[in-house]
């Protein structure tokens, strides 16, 4: 289970306010330094460097082959930078495992969701926190009392989880059979079973309905609000970024082009012409 969740069975606490986000003396949850990968002779990211502020909703934009993608896998421990570091809540993760970046605060989410199809959505959410102690194959003979114990603690916080994205009526069906803005909500869950710091999204809007996607961003604005947690988030659907996301940050042919408000950034000329080429007229937002 993780060890940032001082109350087995509950949401996780505030880590952060809008008010730290805003204080210029606030050092940056997550920093990213000259990041650089390369695929044989194509270079997906070059030299690109932002912070993220403790307690912001971070947009992250950029026409199609930009790197962004690329640059999350990076951040998240799934490929290893060439050159350049990333520092997370101070500390240099710099080519550390993801499994590793997870237990340190850091959650990702994918385009495509990568739930466990066959299993409940309980359960899918169930498997999330490590160093169970069932997993250890001697605590359920020598230590049964202290395994069921956890597992009650861990359905519980399951159980107010889904209640909090409006999954309860699901929690018996296999995930599989689950829209696929519902699957969406899913991946939302599943980073706050691991009480995070930060949560990366890669496009949470991507085929979702807007009564789904409202929802999202609700959850969203509510985790950031009320818990603290900081997002940093992928998305094409400009008036969702533009709405929901302070700054944006713009890349382009991997790296970072521009970033600032919404309301600045949708008018850069460099934006627009990165996006439209040349085309000039604020981005529809």
């Amino acid at each position: 289970m993780s060890d940032t969740n001082p109350v087995p069975g509950s949401l996780p606490r505030s880590t952060g306010t809008r008010s730290e986000a805003e204080s210029p003396a606030a050092p940056p949850l997550l920093s990213i330094q000259g990041l650089v990968k390369d695929f044989g002779g194509l270079r997906a990211v070059n030299h690109c460097s932002f912070d993220v502020a403790r307690g912001s909703i971070t947009g992250l934009i950029g026409p199609n082959g930009a790197g962004k993608t690329t640059l999350f896998s990076l951040v998240s421990g799934f490929y290893r930078p060439d050159e350049g570091r990333v520092f997370l809540d101070g500390e240099d993760v710099t080519g550390l495992p993801s499994h590793l970046i997870f237990r340190k605060g850091l959650s990702r989410t994918f385009q495509i969701p990568r739930e466990h199809k066959s299993m409940t959505v309980m359960e899918n959410l169930m498997l999330v926190p490590k160093g169970q102690l069932g997993e250890r194959f001697w605590n359920p003979v020598f230590r049964p009392g202290a395994v069921r114990a956890q597992e009650r603690q861990l359905r519980e916080k399951a159980r107010e989880v889904l209640d909090f994205v409006e999954l309860s009526h699901m929690a018996d069906q296999p995930a599989g059979a689950m829209s696929g803005g519902q699957k969406k909500l899913l991946e939302l869950a599943r980073t706050l079973m691991a009480d995070p710091k930060i949560v990366l999204l890669d496009e949470p809007g991507a085929g979702v309905n807007p009564t789904l996607m409202g929802k999202i961003r609700e959850k969203i604005e509510q985790l950031n609000r009320e818990r603290g947690i900081t997002f940093l988030l992928i998305e094409h659907d400009m008036p969702l970024v533009m709405g929901l996301c302070d700054p944006v940050v713009v890349m382009n042919q991997g790296s970072k082009l521009v970033s600032g408000p919404p309301a600045v950034v949708r008018t850069d000329p460099r934006v627009l012409e990165a996006y439209l080429g040349g085309q000039y007229g604020a981005l529809e937002g």
